[in-house]
């Protein structure tokens, strides 16, 4: 067996290609420009379209370069698995807490316990970012984020 065929990055540069072009031949369905601008196909679009592109050079590289004989690193893996549990758990207290408590709570998380740095850094940044969102989406752009039962 080659041995690219044996590596991560070969396989989940090809699921990734795959999704891209799903994204791509949906998009195509949708209208590029509208009148008012961009249509609903605009993002959608560039984002598939550079979605395939990125994923068929990991492909390429993974097949160029010589093969690793690097086994799976499980704390790494830990460590992303508690990053998307972190995310689940941000969506679901959104609905009680509304976006801005839970995304600073998200932040502060990421930073202060994945990241390892000091309250005195992460829980500025965590609120400083959420009320940032806040006023962008809020205000600025007058747009809903959503609402909990808190905030």
């Amino acid at each position: 067996m080659k041995p690219f065929l044996r590596s991560g990055d070969f396989w989940s540069g090809v699921a990734l290609a795959a999704l891209g072009t799903f994204i791509v031949v949906q998009a195509r369905g949708w209208a590029y420009m509208t009148e008012d601008g961009p249509g609903p196909g605009f993002m959608p679009l560039w984002y598939g379209g550079i979605m395939v592109a990125l994923s068929l050079l990991l492909v390429a590289l993974s097949v160029l370069r010589p093969a690793r004989r690097a086994g799976v690193r499980w704390n790494d893996v830990a460590r992303a698995l508690v990053c998307w549990v972190a995310f689940v758990a941000c969506v679901a207290l959104m609905p009680l807490a509304g976006f801005v408590v839970s995304f600073a709570l998200l932040t502060w998380f990421m930073i202060q316990v994945m990241f390892g740095e000091r309250a005195r850094i992460a829980l500025p940044v965590a609120v400083g970012g959420a009320l940032a969102f806040y006023a962008l989406f809020e205000l600025a752009l007058d747009l809903t984020l959503p609402h909990g039962l808190l905030f």
